[in-house]
């Protein structure tokens, strides 16, 4: 086999180039490129020792020393901005407010009480009582708001054309209602005098439900049917979106082999759309609260007796109309830590309850 010797540069042309004219001889066969040799056998036989580092040396020397640029942080400014005055500052402002004695009044002086306000606030009976039915609210709504929207959603996927879309519309358009509108609506709908779903129900089916709305046995399985009415749209929305990036080659693969809709459904279909529902779980623990706040306020107000209120009401209770701002917010404090733990536990086991097809 012959071998081609490349000579090594002219003392000149090394001179003009900057290249050591000592440079060792590389040496090349016939058919080393990759269109006729072996893979990767165009590569040099032998290279300068130091050449790479050299080379980069002279890039960095060319491009000159890496100069701090302003302009990124100024298009996050805004809204770094508006996180601090709307967000972070409440927040210090109240945990601040936890260790003061304070009635909302600017001209009353705060008098610090260091963590008597905490004390407080675990040992008021009105705590447990909001507590247990923020839990209870939670569980609702993980039926109404995760299991539900599964449902309608897969039936979504059987409606073709125009229907499809106006189905979808039908299911959406109440979670773009106000919170004002929907406690209007509903307290109009559950008037005992007049109220076409008291009406409904003597008429078709004998039943006399008397004021849903202020009776302890009921005033919260009506917060639970408002706030779950307004948003299942928005579950729907979530499990759609989830299901439009499942690809249907999954299901007609299962289905040559013999799979049934019901088997595509449980063993393929759910366990993918796992991500979306975990995400939408979270959501509605962490929010369950502060979607029933309105409603509670507006249609129940709390009551009777404290039997539909929960934590945010309470709340609201004790620093608007108690005028006791250091309970409201020591309460405040401890409701946000506890809600931060649930967010983080919950967010270390979503991969781990997610499943992924890649």
């Amino acid at each position: 086999m012959f071998t081609e010797v490349l000579p090594p540069a002219a003392p000149q042309a090394a001179a003009d180039t900057g290249a050591d004219a000592s440079e060792p001889t590389i040496t090349r066969r016939p058919g080393d490129g990759r269109a006729g040799g072996e893979p990767g056998a165009g590569r040099a036989r032998a290279r300068r020792p130091g050449a790479g580092r050299a080379h980069a040396a002279r890039v960095r020397e060319a491009r000159g020393p890496r100069r701090f640029t302003l302009a990124p942080y100024l298009y996050v400014l805004p809204a770094v901005a508006l996180l601090v005055v709307w967000t972070y500052a409440p927040l210090v402002q109240t945990v601040e407010l936890s260790f003061v004695d304070w009635n909302l009044i600017p001209t009353q002086p705060k008098t610090p009480v260091g963590f008597e306000n905490y004390a407080t606030v675990l040992t008021l009976p009105e705590l447990h009582q909001a507590l247990w039915n923020t839990v209870l609210y939670i569980l609702a709504f993980l039926v109404l708001s995760v299991a539900l929207p599964v449902v309608f959603a897969l039936i979504s996927r059987r409606v073709a054309g125009r229907a499809k879309t106006i189905y979808q519309a039908l299911i959406f358009v109440p979670f773009l209602v106000t919170p004002v509108a929907t406690s209007a609506i509903w307290r109009w709908l559950f008037a005992p005098e007049g109220g076409t779903i008291p009406v409904v129900a003597r008429t078709l089916f004998g039943v006399e439900m008397g004021n849903v709305l202020r009776e302890p046995g009921s005033s919260m399985i009506a917060v639970i049917v408002i706030v779950g009415w307004q948003m299942l749209g928005f579950g729907v929305l979530v499990v759609a979106a989830g299901l439009s990036g499942i690809s249907p080659d999954y299901a007609h693969a299962a289905g040559v082999d013999g799979a049934s809709e019901r088997q595509v459904t449980w063993r393929i279909t759910l366990p993918l759309l796992s991500p979306s529902l975990v995400f939408l779980s979270l959501m509605t623990i962490l929010l369950s609260a502060q979607w029933t706040f309105p409603i509670i306020d507006l249609v129940t107000q709390g009551g009777p007796s404290g039997s539909s209120t929960n934590i945010y009401h309470l709340l609201y209770e004790f620093a608007f109309r108690n005028f006791d701002a250091g309970v409201s917010a020591a309460a405040g404090t401890l409701f946000f830590i506890a809600f931060g733990l649930v967010a983080l536990v919950f967010v270390e086991l979503s991969e781990r309850l997610s499943f992924h097809d890649n």
